[in-house]
């Protein structure tokens, strides 16, 4: 195990990262909308409002008022819906309580001095999104070992108070319940990504773990969903996965295998047209929705109708509908390249632009595939064989690569070295 995962603490990871604005239950599918395209890994955290703000609210009650990561896929398989396809103008405005996939799990709270490898450990048992206290318990950078020390506090840690484990540490803290209560509601959330980028910093650390290939290493992911293109689009919602939010769309070929053409996930439908790409998912066949229609349908199979655009923010102000309209293409969902392929049925193109599904080689290392991840910012990456790239066998998604890099034993620590 690398020394890395031990000397340092989740605080080190939030210095910079600005403070938490939380994203109520109560508020619109339009607003929904726009803060997912600010957000990392196409997903916002959706809370219940607080009862009383008067009150003092600690870790517990904040973790208690999760109540889910709201993505992309959500809202498009949501505005998908034959009643809200007849009228978007007010499927738009539904609460985001009623698109929301409940699950507590996806969030937990920690201490800024939690052990980074604690906090791989959580994020690789299905935890999404680190919430740490923004608090002046927190001083400085990197200290050689956590406040928690092999899951028991240290002694510089108050434990009077009783039920403290991964909650704020209340040493040092203003007497001044006022200043109790503004330390306390400053908190900043840390996604997967921001854990891979500060890993992929750090791969000398990891020698020779990165060089590895991902074959090697044991990590690909063979219980992948998929979809055939040849089925309707909107059967990719149906027990859709959620780590990575993906469905590949494949086509099988003549000696069992299937050819992957693209994949539906809260990746690609990050920043699209929401509307349009709603009304391909209900419409169209999985591959027609991932390849493009032009070409494959006659002017007459597609209807001829009128769709909100809402791509940007500019659509989307004043508090009022999008204004602007256009009639249904292929490119209308806006991850369609003007060089889509005639015929879904020929495989992939090198010139799909962002329609093209994310891929690498089973033989690829393991740090070209972070790097592929990070640039270009996506949850996972479809896997293929070595000597056929379009042949899928699995996927690789960031619970994998976690496993990977925290794989190795962690050697016994000195309580008798320096902190």
């Amino acid at each position: 195990m690398a020394s890395v995962f031990l000397y340092h603490v989740v605080g080190d990871l939030t210095v910079g990262k600005p403070e938490l604005v939380e994203f109520a239950e109560t508020e619109t599918v339009e607003a929904a909308i726009r803060a997912i395209g600010e957000s990392s890994e196409g997903g916002i955290p959706v809370w219940n409002k607080r009862s009383q703000k008067s009150v003092i609210e600690n870790a517990e009650m904040r973790q208690q008022r999760f109540v889910g990561i709201l993505n992309s896929l959500d809202i498009v398989a949501f505005l998908a819906r034959e009643e809200c396809l007849a009228d978007q103008a007010k499927a738009i405005k539904t609460p985001v309580s009623e698109v929301v996939i409940h699950n507590y799990s996806a969030l937990k709270v920690v201490d800024p001095g939690t052990r980074l490898i604690d906090a791989l450990e959580m994020m690789k048992q299905g935890v999404k999104r680190l919430l740490v206290p923004k608090s002046v318990v927190w001083r400085g950078m990197s200290k050689r070992f956590s406040f928690l020390y092999n899951g028991k506090w240290l002694k510089n840690i108050d434990t009077s108070s009783g039920n403290n484990t991964n909650l704020i540490a209340n040493t040092n803290l203003p007497s001044s319940s006022s200043s109790n209560a503004t330390i306390l509601d400053k908190y900043c959330c840390l996604s997967r990504e921001d854990i891979l980028r500060f890993i992929i910093g750090c791969l000398g650390a990891l020698a020779p773990l990165p060089l590895s290939s991902i074959a090697s290493l044991g990590i690909i992911n063979s219980n992948y969903c998929s979809i055939e293109a040849s089925f309707p689009a909107i059967d990719a919602t149906k027990n859709r996965p959620h780590d990575p939010c993906a469905v590949a769309v494949v086509e099988p070929t003549s000696d069992g295998q299937y050819n992957i053409i693209g994949e539906i996930s809260a990746s690609k439908l990050w920043k699209c047209d929401y509307l349009a790409a709603s009304w391909a998912l209900a419409n169209l066949s999985a591959g027609q929705f991932v390849m493009g229609v032009e070409d494959n349908l006659t002017p007459r199979s597609v209807p001829d109708i009128a769709l909100n655009q809402m791509v940007g923010d500019s659509n989307l102000g004043n508090g009022g509908s999008p204004t602007r309209q256009k009639k249904f293409s292929s490119r209308s969902i806006g991850f369609f390249s003007n060089a889509a392929n005639s015929s879904f049925g020929v495989g992939r193109s090198m010139y799909r632009g962002r329609s093209a599904p994310l891929t690498c080689k089973f033989t690829s290392s393991l740090a070209a595939v972070m790097a592929q991840i990070l640039s270009h910012r996506a949850t996972h990456v479809w896997v293929t064989e070595a000597e056929n790239d379009n042949i899928l066998v699995g996927v690789v998604g960031y619970a994998d690569i976690l496993a990977a890099v925290t794989r190795q034993p962690v050697p016994a620590i000195s309580e008798s070295q320096p902190s």
